[in-house]
């Protein structure tokens, strides 16, 4: 018998390796309640929309943990920008789709709706967090050794007008915070690519295509050379 898991199971395991903590994060499931709204208040709060439709908010009461990610003093990262990463891990699992800007407010609505799935976030039994996912649409994903679920093409039309992230990306690379806040005007930053390798086309978020740089009418555009197999990208 295959075992299967939550689609807010797989978020949250998503969500907290992603999450800047000093120290290794749990996640257990909490009960929905107005005394747990209440003691949330503010989170950060974003909303995905695709075939699996989904709002999601964590919110963090180690603040010195924020503090260290965003950088001492730093106007430019804020809350919102430190979590990002980690609530786009949890709404990978949705599927395809867009997540919305990421917002700071108050979460306690989306904490007590009844159809909303809660988990406590701990360390050392130390609670330091939470996160609440409201799923629209119900399903499963697969668990450990089950197969991939694929989305169905026939099913994208409901969403075939929702504006998605067209990307291409020349290179990347990983800096810390400190690095980023030091930057100034002729600093070089080496990626990880070399020249003359192709471009990857990301469509929000997820790789579909490589091309190569051209342009066109003093404008830089990409050729595309490569289209990558549409369900292993859904898988």
């Amino acid at each position: 018998m295959i075992s299967t898991r939550s689609i807010p199971e797989v978020a949250v395991d998503a969500l907290i390796r992603v999450l800047p903590t000093t120290v290794p994060l749990q996640a257990l499931p909490h009960v929905v309640s107005a005394e747990l709204a209440s003691r949330v208040g503010s989170a950060v709060v974003a909303s995905f929309v695709g075939t699996t439709s989904a709002d999601l908010a964590v919110v963090l009461t180690d603040s010195a943990s924020l503090d260290a990610a965003a950088g001492a003093n730093s106007q430019l990262v804020s809350s919102r920008d430190v979590l990002r990463p980690a609530l786009e891990s949890a709404s990978a699992v949705l599927g395809i789709g867009v997540l919305g800007d990421s917002r700071v407010e108050d979460a306690s609505a989306l904490f007590a709706a009844t159809e909303t799935e809660v988990f406590e976030l701990s360390a050392g039994g130390v609670v330091t967090g939470w996160f609440a996912i409201r799923v629209r649409q119900n399903g499963v994903v697969g668990g450990p050794g089950s197969a991939p679920e694929r989305t169905p093409l026939g099913n994208l039309g409901r969403i075939s007008n929702v504006e998605m992230s067209l990307t291409v990306e020349i290179g990347r690379t990983r800096m810390s915070v400190r690095d980023v806040l030091s930057l100034t005007p002729g600093a070089v930053i080496e990626l990880d690519r070399s020249a003359g390798a192709p471009a990857d086309i990301l469509l929000n978020g997820r790789l579909i295509a490589h091309g190569e740089i051209v342009v066109v009418d003093q404008d830089y555009a990409v050729r595309i050379t490569q289209i990558l197999d549409v369900a292993d990208g859904l898988s």
